[in-house]
């Protein structure tokens, strides 16, 4: 195509203008929205950044939780922790309680969302009896089963007729933590699950029930591969909650770390360390290394996400 001079020299000019005023745009789309994020901004630096920075320095010294006499100890804490059994031993309750917890809590909560999707009369009351312990203060939650669990006065022994020591022996105190744990925290999964399923069209279902699929069919072949994404989700939110256990084991123990040590889990043994011992040095440097698991938990579930999408493409 032949041009003229005139028009060669104005074409360039006309686009250098449009990209400009894409610019100008973003510019001011940004200067606006600035002020709404700032806030949040400010926020999270304060209170998350700004303690993690602190956090990362502290490990590296010999502070107590009077802050005086700090001294540059270099890796000495992690050197200590590493070395450190009750580190491992604690950690070691933490993946304990977490592989209980996840696997039951997804079954449990993808079977309570069938139920509730499925079921035609009372359908609100059943949404609102799964999800209503989600609404209550973990310290409650936890009190609420401590009581159930008493040996003397408990439900639980009463009503299975059995009298199973569940707060004092070191063999049933973590299964009586989960317990309370999988009651009190199932309604989140259960509301994921219910919004996914209410998103699954239905033509898919009428369609394999013309072509003969009975019941389990369906649920095979088109309700759980529908809900792969979310029980991923779930699964990953469930880990890395689990991880940091806290609450329901503490109250539930009577601020204890339980019969023979059974219920100390990480972050427990990390406040004991800092508030207990006033060691905030080997605190801060224990807390590190949870963050760095966390950290390495949280990028290998989206490292599998990633591989996983890019494999079904």
């Amino acid at each position: 195509m032949t041009t003229t001079g005139a028009e060669t020299v104005i074409a360039p000019t006309r686009v250098r203008t449009a990209a400009d005023s894409a610019t100008v745009r973003r510019k001011q789309g940004f200067q606006h929205g600035g002020w709404f994020v700032t806030p949040f901004l400010v926020l999270f630096a304060l209170f998350v950044i700004w303690p993690l920075l602190r956090g990362l320095y502290l490990s590296f010294t010999d502070a107590n939780i009077s802050g005086d006499g700090a001294n540059l100890i270099g890796l000495d804490n992690y050197r200590e922790a590493l070395d450190d059994p009750l580190v491992w031993e604690s950690l070691g309750h933490s993946a304990y309680f977490t592989l209980l917890v996840v696997p039951c809590i997804t079954v449990l909560a993808f079977l309570l969302a069938m139920l509730a999707h499925h079921i035609e009369r009372g359908k609100w009351l059943w949404r609102l009896c799964f999800f209503m312990p989600f609404l209550l203060p973990s310290t409650v939650a936890a009190n609420l089963w401590q009581w159930l669990f008493n040996p003397g006065t408990g439900m639980v022994n009463h009503v299975f007729g059995i009298e199973t020591p569940w707060l004092n022996d070191k063999s049933y105190a973590m299964l009586a933590v989960v317990i309370c744990t999988l009651w009190w925290t199932v309604g989140f999964s259960f509301l994921l699950y219910l919004a996914a399923l209410q998103g699954i069209p239905g033509h898919l279902y009428e369609a394999a029930r013309l072509d003969g699929a009975n019941a389990w069919h369906r649920m095979v072949h088109i309700t759980l591969p529908m809900l792969r994404n979310i029980t991923g989700l779930v699964v990953a939110l469930q880990i890395l909650a689990s991880l940091q256990v806290f609450d329901q084991a503490v109250v539930m123990m009577d601020f204890l770390p339980g019969p023979e040590g059974s219920t100390r889990t990480f972050v427990q043994y990390t406040l004991e360390e800092g508030f207990t011992s006033y060691r905030v040095g080997y605190a801060s440097a224990i807390s590190i290394i949870f963050f760095l698991i966390i950290a390495a938990v949280a990028l290998a579930r989206m490292w599998l996400l990633r591989n996983r999408e890019e494999g079904g493409r």
